[in-house]
């Protein structure tokens, strides 16, 4: 194992200490540090994956937590801003897993009451990596926020800013890992 995949399975085993060491955040189709699959690449915009947003579960949330909100952000995208490829709110406190496929654009396979935002590709749902060809490799950032709100207020058309907003202001805790992708 290299140095870089040790920080990466370090942080993921960590997940980030905002009050509770052992908040973390894993998945079994995208591990820390590595590529992705083809399965979970964006279909569209030259890329042709199928678009499937990965599994994620995650355990040791912090006591007070009254909901979750989960996201991937690439921060590499050529935009000046970023790329948001997944905000998710309003998940209950009882949830600790999505399953693979779970950010479908009409939010059946998420829990009754889960709000989808609209991502930088313009629609809700998961929007896979899709860097531009010959781009460096993007960092994907996948993170999963225990809230001390029950339920977000946000409008339905709100922005992935807008609800990051709200998210970070309600944040008791959150887990992270980065996953890349290059073409």
């Amino acid at each position: 194992m290299n140095h870089r995949s040790a920080a990466a399975t370090l942080m993921l085993v960590l997940g980030s200490t905002a009050g509770a060491a052992d908040f973390t955040v894993a998945s079994k189709d995208v591990a820390p540090g590595n590529t992705v699959a083809q399965d979970f690449i964006f279909g569209g915009f030259g890329c042709t994956g199928k678009n499937l947003s990965p599994e994620l579960h995650w355990s040791g949330a912090p006591a007070g937590t009254q909901s979750f909100a989960v996201n991937i952000y690439d921060p590499d995208a050529p935009t000046g801003s970023g790329w948001w490829h997944w905000v998710v709110i309003n998940l209950p406190a009882t949830t600790t897993s999505l399953p693979q496929g779970a950010g479908v654009a009409d939010g059946s396979k998420l829990p009754a009451g889960t709000q989808q935002i609209r991502t930088d590709f313009g629609a809700k749902g998961y929007g896979g990596p899709c860097p531009p060809q010959g781009d460096k490799p993007h960092r994907y950032i996948v993170t999963v926020h225990a809230l001390k709100v029950p339920k977000l207020e946000v409008p339905a058309d709100a922005t992935a800013a807008l609800a990051g907003f709200m998210v970070n202001a309600n944040t008791l805790a959150k887990a992270t890992f980065t996953f890349t992708y290059g073409r």
